[in-house]
């Protein structure tokens, strides 16, 4: 679990290093196509096939969209002005647009007043990382550009939780969904810009695409099937601290009271939505590379575990 987080959690970093070279979409790509290629020698010796049927790869497109083409790219956008840390804890924000995306279109039946409570506090805390009140705030299109990727994992949870849940060969059909990513982010390749390649960002995108896209999966989902979705779904609490953590010290980034005190409301709040409800919901905390597939482990309360 240590692991999976400090892999997870340097994921901000090695965007914003990829990014003193590469564009944002020219790192979604590459990012991509190597977690593709870990994936697919995984499922190779799994001997999981790739699926064969148009209705599985439409839904693939969708959640490769969703879940990791636009969020992908929005994240290096929003790194281009934001701090790495606070990037992570803003990616900590996905239970709460999930929990509001159920709401909204009424498909969450187990809100409480805790939970209510959960999801007002985790905004507040929200507000006051960006605290536009202030001369030194954090409201900027970059910052609105994290939280579009935070939101953009919850619909992919909620689109993927109702169409790849249960079908088998994990490996196999997220290989498939990273594959269709690539795709999908090679479109926005004559857009993107000309890339000035150096040896720091060429070394960062491939450690983000081998290690923080690709192993990242095979670490969650084993600790899934050892001990659960709730003890996996910790890891979770553990990312913007990571994230805040390695900014500080290996980029000099600013470690402000006001951004720690907002990162701790966040997650208090993101704790109250999760704990408070009956089971664990399928909303992700991770920085979902892979889809929501269910495992043959379940939970005590009967559904089905979901590596992220």
């Amino acid at each position: 679990m240590g692991t999976l987080a400090l892999l997870w959690g340097s994921v901000f970093l090695w965007i914003e290093l990829a990014l003193t070279g590469l564009t944002p979409v020219q790192i979604t790509v590459i990012r991509c196509a190597l977690g593709t290629a870990v994936l697919l020698v995984l499922a190779g010796l799994g001997r999981q096939k790739l699926p064969r049927d148009r209705v599985t790869w439409g839904h693939l497109v969708v959640a490769a969209f969703f879940c990791n083409a636009l969020p992908f790219v929005l994240f290096g956008i929003g790194q281009q002005s934001v701090d790495s840390g606070t990037a992570g804890v803003l990616n900590a924000t996905t239970p709460l647009w999930a929990l509001l995306i159920g709401v909204a279109l009424g498909t969450e039946r187990r809100l409480t007043p805790a939970r209510v409570g959960g999801l007002v506090l985790g905004f507040a805390g929200v507000a006051v990382i960006f605290a536009p009140w202030e001369h030194d705030g954090l409201a900027s299109w970059g910052a609105l550009a994290l939280l579009g990727a935070a939101a953009s994992y919850a619909v992919a949870f909620a689109y993927m939780g109702r169409t790849l849940v249960g079908r088998a060969g994990p490996m196999a059909i997220s290989a498939a969904q990273l594959a269709a990513a690539t795709g999908l982010g090679a479109l926005g390749l004559p857009l993107s810009g000309p890339a000035h390649p150096n040896t720091t960002a060429v070394v960062a995108v491939v450690v983000l695409g081998i290690f923080g896209t690709g192993f990242t999966f095979v670490l969650n989902y084993r600790i899934i099937e050892d001990e659960g979705a709730t003890s996996a779904a910790t890891v979770g609490y553990l990312l913007p601290v990571v994230s805040v953590g390695l900014g500080a010290l290996v980029l000099g980034e600013p470690l402000t009271p006001r951004v720690v005190a907002g990162m701790a409301v966040v997650l208090v709040g993101v704790a109250m939505t999760r704990t408070a409800a009956a089971a664990p919901p399928q909303d992700g905390s991770g920085p979902c590379p892979l889809p929501v597939l269910s495992t043959e482990r379940d939970e005590p309360g009967g559904r089905s575990a979901d590596p992220r």
